[in-house]
């Protein structure tokens, strides 16, 4: 499993990001906790927001001019 970061928001244009400098892979009970204290560190009026995901996750992009 892995952690993404993403629009809290459910915009068009996520902008998503893997969270870098943690394991490559996780067990799925280890990648939740992590992602829940992220996600308590930044409030939950955050724009942003970290979800846990399969390893194979495709990520959504940005908006591109």
């Amino acid at each position: 499993m892995k952690i993404v970061e993403t629009d809290n928001y459910g915009g068009d244009y996520p902008d998503e990001h893997f969270v870098r400098g943690i394991m490559p892979s996780l067990s799925k009970e280890g990648a939740k906790a992590i992602a829940d204290i992220l996600n308590k560190e930044k409030g939950p009026n955050s724009h942003r927001y970290y979800m846990v995901v399969k390893d194979d996750y495709k990520l959504k992009p940005g908006f591109e001019p």
